[in-house]
């Protein structure tokens, strides 16, 4: 990418799109826009339109999603296939009709079959049903996939998608429908100024996670964007994983809390385990670089200093 290119950032409050702003920056990037989703409601097809028409952006990072922990893909699996495939369908179909560069489509590894062998390579994807716990969001995501790849075979774009593991980190969000690691931090901290005596963790604990500090994500999504061109989509992840036991113990101990630690085998787990095989992503030279307690820390004071971001 060109140093004075024009960058669209899709979903630059959240977690995802905020570090990718943040990356950008660092590495001397200064021409980027985007807007909020109180000025670009990009579920309506004729305001992204317009906004395209208008803007004319070289590059579009599509991070803007409906997303969620265990509980809000339970609970709203509507919303959350229609809003993502309105927000992804408007957002491509867009960036062809005004001759973008290129695009980049972040999309998770939920779209991977439930039962998936471990690690998860690229290959297996489809090649078994989903997780029923957020399977809309994961069709979604997998639809978003399939219309970057159909664009690149059958128009020529040179769209790349790429399939991060659980990210957490800096400007996540704290509210009830959080993803487990946000979720965690909150309770834990919670726990501790209250003096709770424990704290109840849904599942049975033995489900694995793969976890990835945001900023790490970035930093690979800008190196696939400028160095990878294919039409096959790259896993993005630490290639470790942890079980939800563990990580509450560790996010217990960073956040200083010493009550006792309850698991609750009646809640889902969700899948199994969710393990990336980034091998691909690794031959090309880049691996993460932020360890999992240096990013609960990170995040854990990020938590602190912007209690506002447990209402949001």
């Amino acid at each position: 990418m060109e140093k004075k290119a024009k960058i669209y950032v899709c979903g630059h409050k959240g977690m995802v799109g905020s570090a990718l702003v943040r990356k950008l920056r660092e590495k001397g990037f200064s021409n980027i826009i985007y807007k909020t989703s109180k000025e670009l409601d990009l579920t309506d097809q004729k305001a992204v339109r317009a906004y395209f028409d208008n803007e004319k952006p070289d590059y579009v990072f599509l991070a803007a999603a409906a997303v969620g922990g265990i509980k809000k893909n339970i609970d709203f699996p509507a919303d959350m296939l229609l809003t993502n495939l309105k927000i992804q369908n408007n957002v491509i179909e867009t960036a062809y009709r005004n001759s973008v560069k290129r695009l980049m489509f972040l999309g998770s590894s939920c779209i991977y079959p439930r039962l998936c062998l471990q690690p998860m390579k690229e290959e297996y994807f489809l090649t078994g049903p989903f997780e029923p716990t957020n399977e809309g969001y994961a069709i979604a995501k997998a639809t978003g996939l399939r219309l970057c790849e159909y664009f690149n075979r059958q128009y020529g774009t040179d769209y790349v998608s790429v399939m991060p593991c659980n990210l957490y980190g800096i400007n996540d969000h704290y509210n009830e429908n959080a993803h487990v690691m946000a979720s965690l931090i909150k309770r834990f901290h919670e726990a501790k100024q209250t003096g709770a005596k424990q704290v109840i963790v849904w599942g049975s604990g033995r489900q694995r996670r793969e976890f990835m500090f945001v900023d790490d994500m970035a930093e690979a999504a800008l190196f696939l964007m400028e160095n990878y061109h294919g039409n096959n989509f790259i896993n993005i992840g630490t290639g470790v994983d942890v079980s939800i036991q563990e990580l509450a113990g560790i996010i217990a101990e960073i956040v200083g809390y010493e009550g006792e630690i309850v698991m609750d085998p009646e809640k889902p787990d969700g899948m199994p385990q969710k393990l990336l095989d980034v091998s691909k992503l690794n031959k090309m030279g880049w691996s993460h670089k932020i360890g999992l307690r240096e990013g609960i820390r990170l995040t854990y004071e990020d938590f602190i200093k912007n209690p506002d971001f447990a209402t949001r």
